[in-house]
């Protein structure tokens, strides 16, 4: 991915920092495409499943992590992340936004409105309709909100690919394999 620029700074009416165009595709590509990558300041990039909800009014990307679920680190309450959006007809990169990132704690409204649409999306979950209750007690929900202005998007991209280099780890290889 590209490396992070400065996002905006913090405003109490994020959708308001969004051009009215924009914001409608930021919506429209986060409702379409269950996958973005997320940017932790200081961190690589992290792909992760999301849903797109409305909460008061305002739409936002909720996704879960830790307790045996997609792990983002150094994910907290209150920063700035940038968000990479892709096409789900094209699968390239459609949108780069910053978003303001906040804690959704379990018995409180919004937990109630999202965890059933967030459990509704969540594919091949091990232990079913017992899952929302795993969330509770072991992983955190959060809202990542659109912050000011679009980052990229049509006719605004970055010069780079946005490719990354891969990883290494246990599955990679040094050396392509001949056959």
């Amino acid at each position: 991915m590209t490396p992070p620029q400065s996002p905006a700074p913090l405003s109490h009416g994020a959708a308001a920092t969004l051009s009215l165009p924009d914001f409608s595709l930021v919506e429209e590509a986060c409702k379409k495409s269950s996958l973005l990558w997320i940017a932790v300041p200081g961190l690589r990039d992290r792909a992760v499943w999301h849903v797109w909800q409305e909460h008061e009014g305002r739409g936002a990307v909720y996704l879960v992590t830790g307790g045996g679920e997609q792990n983002v680190p150094g994910l907290s309450d209150g920063q700035l992340v940038r968000v990479t959006v892709r096409s789900k007809d094209k699968g390239g990169r459609l949108a780069t936004w910053s978003g303001l990132v906040g804690r959704v704690l379990p018995d409180t409204a919004e937990w109630a409105e999202v965890v059933p649409t967030l459990h509704g999306k969540r594919l091949n979950a091990h232990d079913g309709e017992g899952q929302p209750e795993r969330w509770a007690e072991r992983s955190a929900i959060f809202r990542i909100a659109p912050q000011g202005p679009l980052l990229e998007g049509p006719g605004r991209y970055a010069r780079g690919s946005g490719a990354a280099a891969v990883q290494s780890g246990p599955a990679t290889t040094v050396t392509r394999r001949v056959r």
